[in-house]
């Protein structure tokens, strides 16, 4: 995974752009700040930031005052991220982070857990992060909803009678094949993300939507149209954040849960 994961980052996409060249990714962007400002403790804290990209979230996360390093599979993501003011990077895997036990206030999986397709390899990822934060620490996991497919096809006249059947795969096993776009990925439902987090032993679990329900519509009215309907687009994610009938029809998921004080 890690070899094929470098080689679609390097040569088939640039994560740097991911959550500016789309209306719902800039959704993505504006709603995971929203989360993270409105959980996170105030700094100075150390967050380690895994499967963090070319640092985007880690740069505003450093120029609010908190002590960002970032860990990536990729290269020239690190390399990326490294030049960020504040930020330090390297090399690493979430399955085994090189960071000492209880070294990190705050642990950010904005990535392993759809690219880590295993069940066990995610068990692991979590694992890494519980013994890396010190008690009463944070993990901030973000996940793909398995509707993200159902409802981007669906409203951009993509949805065929011949792609049906991978739509509908997702849907009920989480097992995604790249129809769409992007690679092979595991999608979670709200559901199955917090019992992830609950089984590594992680309390206090909560899981957001972080686009809500009109993320779809950003897309189809197009760049043009996104500051007009942006504010509308915000409020209608946070009345919906955690309503379990309405939860999954964001196309990202976000978990938070905290590692037991001893």
């Amino acid at each position: 995974m890690t070899i094929e994961l470098v080689e679609h980052y390097t040569k088939a996409t640039s994560e740097s752009t991911r959550l500016t060249r789309s209306p719902h990714g800039m959704l993505e962007y504006r709603r995971t700040q929203e989360l993270l400002r409105r959980t996170l403790t105030r700094p100075p804290a150390r967050i380690l930031d895994v499967g963090g990209g070319t640092g985007i979230h880690a740069q505003w996360l450093a120029a609010d005052g908190y002590d960002v390093h970032l860990v990536d599979p990729v290269p020239a993501h690190v390399e990326a991220a490294a030049a960020l003011p504040g930020v330090t990077a390297e090399l690493g895997d979430a399955r085994e982070l090189r960071a000492p036990d209880q070294s990190a206030d705050v642990v950010l999986l904005f990535g392993p857990l759809y690219h880590l397709t295993e069940a066990a390899d995610r068990s692991q990822a979590l694992a890494e992060a519980r013994r890396v934060l010190r008690p009463g620490g944070l993990v901030v996991a973000a996940a793909i909803s398995r509707y993200l497919s159902l409802l981007e096809t669906g409203t951009t006249g993509r949805l065929t009678t011949e792609m049906a059947p991978a739509v509908r795969q997702v849907i009920t096993t989480g097992d995604y094949d790249g129809h769409v776009g992007f690679m092979p990925t595991h999608f979670h439902t709200a559901d199955e993300l917090r019992a992830e987090l609950e089984s590594t032993g992680l309390k206090d679990v909560h899981v957001y939507g972080v686009e809500g329900p009109a993320w779809p519509a950003l897309d189809v009215a197009g760049e043009r149209e996104f500051d007009q309907l942006v504010d509308a687009a915000l409020q209608c994610a946070r009345i919906a954040e955690q309503d379990p009938l309405m939860i999954n029809v964001s196309a990202h998921l976000l978990a938070v849960a905290a590692v037991p004080p001893r």
